[in-house]
């Protein structure tokens, strides 16, 4: 079942979920690089992915890596997780 917490606007992984596949922008409030958000890229007939995919974003502030994007896998404390928020 879904769960989310309308006192903080937090979700469970699943519904973290959904809303990337509706496009939106998702993050966890309990990762420790501050500014970082996860994304969905659908492939398009100019991609060289064919299949859709995951990818974490970097702050354009961040000291080491402004502005990075990298394929990301969500561990098993992420899919259990119940911090997730939509970035706007």
């Amino acid at each position: 079942m879904a769960k989310y917490n309308a006192m903080d606007g937090t979700m469970c992984f699943g519904m973290a979920l959904d809303e990337l596949k509706r496009g939106q922008r998702v993050a966890r409030k309990g990762w420790n690089g501050k500014g970082l958000w996860v994304e969905l890229q659908v492939p398009d007939a100019n991609s060289k992915m064919t299949l859709p995919y995951l990818y974490l974003n970097y702050p354009t502030d961040a000291d080491n890596t402004p502005g990075a994007r990298v394929p990301w896998i969500a561990s098993q404390t992420d899919l259990l997780s119940e911090d997730w928020f939509s970035v706007v």
